[in-house]
């Protein structure tokens, strides 16, 4: 481990240990909540990753159906919440935490300002084991604040409770619950980038210019961080079992910002630094497979059928839903499966 993870190491656990107790109370005492009231929200997700911000639209779309009308500020690292957000009606201030505080005092002390100055009717932090995600609730002068967190030995039996997307979302409803508004028990919402018709049909047009229109398209992304990234020896069995199993079917690959390519550039390609862009080409695929990575939620927040593949990750906690997706265990599973896997989503 480096130098400077091993200080972030350090960082993080100080800042857990300093804040652990930062709203410590039972949620089962709240006082009742009057939802026609509720016209000001902040949801706290102080990450920057692509991935953690496309994860927390559910919440957002959860707070927006619970409180019909209401406005929500989202506090957040990082520059990616406006493309994320772009066409979130109900979203009105995106505040940014600079990603170096000690380097940015000013605008580090400004945003807490912000914060605090803001008249929010709720505050909901969405990791509990975030600390600036808690003290950001708890600097906010909202009436309600929930850290997170369920009260001590509180469990809720859910099959999918597990899931970074959805368990805020339970334990949200339990919060609300506790304040007498009643929890519907529907499905969690899907991860949404809430493309537009135009964005879609210029994707389209991206991705026609790439493959044979009247075939229907896989798309692979070879590329991600640390060790989630499988080895070009890995990607090519892959990708020479995907070329034989579907002969008749496009296959093309989105590359990442770094513009490298597991499979040595074999396939169609497809490069882009935007978003919002990338988004729109995959919304237009019939199956997306790729390694746990932003990407890979942003194909899933498209609503492309996608196959997550998770050799490190927790596959319970960050595997795609909805549109027919699926994670797939590679340390268990084997080319062979996969292929079945793709098989499935296509043949739907």
């Amino acid at each position: 481990m480096s130098n400077l993870k091993k200080v972030n190491v350090f960082r993080r656990s100080l800042m857990r240990n300093l804040t652990k107790n930062v709203g410590s109370v039972d949620i089962r005492n709240i006082e009742p909540i009057d939802k026609s009231k509720i016209k000001k929200v902040l949801i706290c997700r102080p990450n920057g990753r692509l991935g953690n911000m496309l994860l927390i639209t559910p919440l957002v779309q959860e707070v927006a159906k619970t409180f019909p009308g209401c406005t929500i500020d989202v506090f957040v690292k990082g520059t990616l919440a406006p493309i994320v957000f772009e066409e979130y009606e109900n979203i009105d201030k995106i505040i940014h935490l600079p990603k170096k505080p000690f380097k940015e005092l000013v605008k580090y002390f400004k945003v807490w300002t912000l914060i605090r100055t803001q008249n929010y009717d709720i505050a909901i932090n969405v990791d509990q084991n975030s600390s600036s995600g808690r003290l950001g609730v708890k600097f906010s002068s909202a009436k309600y604040k929930f850290f997170g967190n369920l009260p001590e030995g509180v469990t809720l039996e859910h099959s999918d409770y597990d899931h970074i997307a959805k368990y805020p979302v339970y334990n949200f409803r339990y919060f609300l619950n506790q304040a007498g508004i009643e929890d519907k028990n529907e499905p969690i919402a899907l991860l949404d980038l809430k493309l537009s018709e135009k964005e879609i049909a210029n994707g389209k047009t991206i991705l026609d210019s790439i493959i044979d229109p009247n075939k229907r398209t896989i798309a692979i992304f070879t590329y991600a961080t640390g060790e989630k990234c499988y080895n070009p020896v890995w990607w090519e069995e892959f990708y020479t079992a995907l070329k034989k199993e579907f002969p008749n079917e496009n296959i093309f690959e989105v590359l990442p910002v770094e513009n490298v390519s597991q499979i040595n550039f074999e396939a169609p390609t497809f490069y882009s630094k935007d978003v919002r862009e990338i988004g729109s080409v995959l919304a237009n695929v019939d199956v997306f497979v790729g390694a746990d990575s932003g990407i890979m939620h942003l194909s899933s927040a498209s609503k492309a059928p996608t196959a997550g593949l998770f050799s490190v990750s927790n596959l319970k906690k960050y595997e795609p839903y909805g549109n027919g997706s699926v994670g797939l265990d590679t340390n268990v599973l084997g080319v062979p499966d996969f292929i079945k896997a793709i098989h499935k989503i296509l043949d739907k």
